[in-house]
């Protein structure tokens, strides 16, 4: 199985990714800024890397498009989005349908897009966490397929749940790529399977 991994920052989901010894490989690391400290973790561990910049390009198609040819340069088999801060075009999720993974702090469909610890906060919620979800062209609208919760206490803020959601983030992704890799998650006919059934609810990790 051949990885590709989509970065826009730090990249603390992709080296939890590199230290989970997957079954398959991480043969390519794509961002769109060139000041990713997630390439110099991809650098470290002797992965290729790419930098396409959509600054670039006059179109957000025309950028998916390149994306999408450096992926088939790579021969990827599945698609990894891990703190890729650019909402994809529906043609280019259309080429990666049931291929392509995120992860998204809050427990889906709950907050969906941006600020979920502070929307948290505001609404008072009991618990918070993550969930990893095949992408579909609505944002963070895809089937999910697991989930970690956590307790919201008393004494969090932004950097605590944020810290806390991180946390959880390392633990289940690599979980849920390496379903994909040894084919336990399959993604047919518009429906995720697990174990060779349909997966009617996202896995729940409670920590």
């Amino acid at each position: 199985m051949r990885i590709a991994v989509l970065v826009s920052g730090h990249g603390s989901n992709l080296q939890a990714l590199i230290d989970a010894n997957l079954c398959g490989e991480i043969v390519g690391v794509l961002s769109n800024k060139n000041t990713a400290y997630a390439l110099e973790r991809a650098r470290q561990a002797n992965i290729d890397t790419a930098v396409i910049s959509h600054q670039d390009f006059p179109t957000r198609e025309s950028f998916d498009a390149q994306m999408h040819q450096q992926l088939l340069a790579w021969h990827v088999d599945l698609v990894v989005l891990a703190g890729f801060m650019r909402i994809l075009t529906p043609d280019f999720v259309k080429k990666w349908e049931g291929r392509m993974l995120n992860i998204h702090p809050s427990l889906l469909p709950a907050y969906k897009g941006m600020h979920t610890h502070q929307r948290v906060l505001n609404t008072g919620d009991r618990l918070h966490g993550c969930t990893v979800h095949f992408v579909t062209a609505e944002l963070d609208a895809g089937q999910a397929i697991a989930q970690a919760v956590l307790s919201v206490t008393a004494h969090d803020n932004i950097e605590t749940l944020a810290q806390r959601v991180h946390q959880l983030e390392h633990f289940i992704y690599p979980q849920v790529v390496q379903y994909f890799c040894i084919k336990q998650l399959v993604w047919h006919n518009h429906q995720a399977y697990l174990n060779n059934q349909p997966l009617l609810k996202p896995i729940r990790f409670i920590k």
